[in-house]
Parts: structure tokens; sequence; C-alpha cells
């Protein structure tokens, strides 16, 4: 294979030239072999695309740190093969890129499978500590404690090679490539524009999902307009690897029946067409039976349109984090309610958001201005948002060293007691 040029993405076809084109896209820290039990099957009837995240599966390492660039580069790829309109069917992350092209690039898209995916992965706390895990400790912790989150402990018990198969493919991940993806789902927040989805698309998800599960599924098929929810028991959130029959069944079902009129294949044969009616769900395969659920109305999440107090806000829970954010806009009051619209709207909104110095720098700027002035509260706080920025723990322990020259050793000794306990606490993968 010829390397792969920065704005595209490794890829392999499988199936017939001739056929319509499925693509698969897969998961944050697997490759395009999460897909190989699906592929005898779908390649009868179609042209199965798949292909690795940037980084992943030996791909060139040029990281992309939203969904928005994965996308970019997918249709990039395919604009180069000469594919202009396909299924597609992706799983968490790429479960995100699906919506991603549903709700950018519609007439591309024929009919849309989201697998384990959610419109809003978890909270971006979630993914910049485990970025920051990524920086400081490489891909080992997150490697060993993969099974843990993709399948169900019996699944992992009786299938020790799949485990360590999965345990393998994190562990070789590039860790930029890992960490810039880990920000992609940590920025991606699809919740208010779901409505805009107008292809038929198929939700699905493993009973047992304990990342992105039947709740966040819901949410999806609430959302879309010509959505249905499949919930596979017995799998977690690497279903198509733990329920691969099921998977399959569902997915040959969904394409079959749902396909939007007007595709044509790479050489310019009719697909197969169903009715505009709902996916028809395939009937219970004996390893796993499928039940359907109906979909619950959530209520849509009003926007505002931005200013200085917004970008405030957005720059301040991404360097901060959500939970410490939070925790200082509920404990504000009447008296002090000003005082945090100010130091959002200014600090974060003005000083933050400028374009002559980058966070990295921002953060040991604060943290040394935090160290002289005695602020361990807010040194604890601004060590965690040094982790969040990109800094080591080695080069924070620079940056605490310099201020023990100018700024005296007993605040610096303080700001160091402060700081390994952050840092020991934000660089310890939780059980």
């Amino acid at each position: 294979m010829s390397e792969t040029p920065p704005n595209t993405l490794q890829y392999r076809f499988d199936g017939p030239e001739d056929a319509p084109v499925l693509i698969l896209g897969p998961s944050l820290g697997t490759t395009w072999h999460m897909w190989d039990r699906q592929v005898p099957e779908l390649t009868k009837q179609w042209r199965v695309f798949r292909f690795d995240l940037p980084g992943h599966g030996g791909a060139p390492a040029y990281p992309a740190d939203s969904v928005s660039d994965l996308v970019t580069r997918l249709l990039a790829t395919l604009d180069g093969l000469g594919v202009q309109r396909f299924g597609y069917a992706g799983c968490a992350l790429g479960g995100a890129i699906g919506i991603e092209l549903a709700l950018r690039h519609p007439e591309r898209l024929a009919s849309l499978a989201l697998i384990a995916t959610s419109p809003r992965f978890g909270t971006a706390d979630e993914f910049r500590q485990r970025g920051v895990i990524v920086r400081t400790n490489g891909l080992d912790p997150i490697a060993r404690t993969s099974p843990e989150r993709w399948f169900t402990t019996g699944f992992a018990a009786a299938q020790p090679a799949i485990t360590e198969w999965a345990v393998q493919m994190v562990r070789t991940t590039d860790p930029g490539c890992y960490i810039a993806a880990c920000e992609a789902l940590a920025v991606f927040d699809a919740r208010a524009d779901l409505g805009r989805i107008g292809v038929p698309t198929l939700v699905l998800v493993g009973s047992d999902d304990q990342v992105t599960g039947p709740a966040q599924a819901r949410t999806l098929v609430a959302g879309i307009r010509d959505a249905r929810l499949a919930v596979v028991p017995g799998a977690s959130h690497l279903v198509p690897v733990e329920q691969p029959v099921a998977v399959t069944d569902l997915l040959v079902r969904h394409f079959s029946s749902a396909w939007h009129p007007g595709f044509e294949s790479t050489t310019g044969h009719m697909a197969i067409v169903g009715p505009p009616a709902k996916p028809v769900l395939a009937p219970p395969p004996q390893n796993a039976p499928i039940a359907e659920i109906a979909p619950a109305p959530v209520p849509a999440e009003a926007t505002g349109g931005p200013d200085r107090y917004d970008s405030g806000l957005k720059i301040r829970r991404e360097v901060l984090g959500d939970a410490y954010v939070d925790g200082a806009l509920t404990e504000a009051e009447d008296f002090s309610g000003d005082f945090q619209e100010f130091l959002t709207r200014y600090a974060w909104g003005e000083i933050w958001d400028r374009p002559g110095l980058d966070r990295r720098t921002r953060s040991c700027v604060a943290l040394t201005a935090l160290v002289a002035g005695g602020q361990l509260q807010d040194v604890a706080a601004h060590t965690r948002a040094a982790l969040r920025t990109g800094l080591t723990p080695d080069e924070i322990k620079e940056v605490l060293l310099q201020t023990a020259v100018y700024c005296g050793i007993p605040a610096a000794g303080a700001a160091f007691r402060v700081a390994q306990q952050v840092i020991r606490e934000e660089t310890t993968l939780a059980e």
C-alpha cells in the first residue's frame, strides 16, 4: 500500500467492484479489523469500504483533533476513488463521523447506522483526562483496561484471544493520534442538530454498554426523524465484535430496506432501493435476540448567539474542566455572581482567547503568578489545567523549580505539595 497523504485515510475495499459502496467506520483505539466478521455477509450485496483512524492500525500518524477534520479526510479519500454516494455504519467515534456526515453532507449519504454512538460522548473532562493519562504514562494503562469498557465480563473471560487482540490494538496506536481523537470526542456535541438528519437511520446498541448505552441511543432515536432503535442483549460497547451475527443481520436488513433513492455505485449501476418507510429490524438471532425499543421524546436544547461570555465560558471549561467551573458558578451567590460573569467574560473570553500565546504558555504564566501570590487552591486548579493544555508532569515540575528561584523556596515548596497530589490524581486511571 502506498503512503497515505496527510489529508486522507488508510483504507481497504472488499466485495464486487460494481456493487454499491457501504462504509464501516471504527471506534477509538480499534482498526478496520473490528469489522472482520461482518465483511463476508455484507460483501454479498455491497462493496465494503473500511478505514483506519490516523495513527491506528499502522496508519500514518497525522493527528485529527475534531470529528469535522476526520469527515473531511474521509471525503477526500472517497473523492480520490470516485465514490460519491454511499451507505455508512460507524461504531462510537466512527458513529460520530456518521452523524457529522449526515449533518454536513447529506447528499452523499444513502443510509446510516449508528452503533454504540451518542450525540455527546460523556464529558469533555473525561476525555481530556484520558489524554493527560496517555501523555504521562503512554497507552498501556488505557490498553489494559479496554476489555472492561468494550466487552461484557463473561465474553472477556470466555474469549481470551479476542481480549488480548483488543489490548494489543490499543497498545500499538500512536499516542499523539489517540490524544487528538480524545480531543475530538471532548468537543463533539450534536444534540441540538439531530433534527436536521434526514437519512434513514438505524441506532444499534448493546444492552450492557456502560460507555454509550441504551439511554444515549434513545436520545438519538428521539432526535432523528427517521430512526429506529435495536438493542442487542448480552453485548457491551464493541457490539460488532461481541455479537457479530446479530449486528450483521441488523445491518443487512437496514441497508437492504432503507437505502435512500437516487444512489448510484461507482460504476453507474443502481443500488437496492427500498420504500421510504422505517427500516425493518432483524428477527432475533438464536445467539442474541434483538429488542426494539420505542423512542421517548426529549426536549431540544436552545442555543444562544455567541459573545465574549459564551466564548469565555467555553475556554474556561476546556482549560479548568466542567466540574471546577460548575462548582464555581453554583457556589456564586447574588453577591459574587457579577464577579463570576466578569471573570468569565474578561479573563477567559478576552485574555485567554488572545492569539499571542498558546494555552501551554498561558498555563506556565498562570502557575508562576499563583505561586508568587501564594494562591494554593488556584495552584491546584491550574495544575489540572496545565495537564489539559498539554504540559507534562516534568514540564510542570520545571515551572515550579523556576518559581523557587524567583518566588521563594517556601512558596514553591507549598506549590510542589499541591501539584504532586493533583498530578497523582489526574494521571492515575480510575478503576
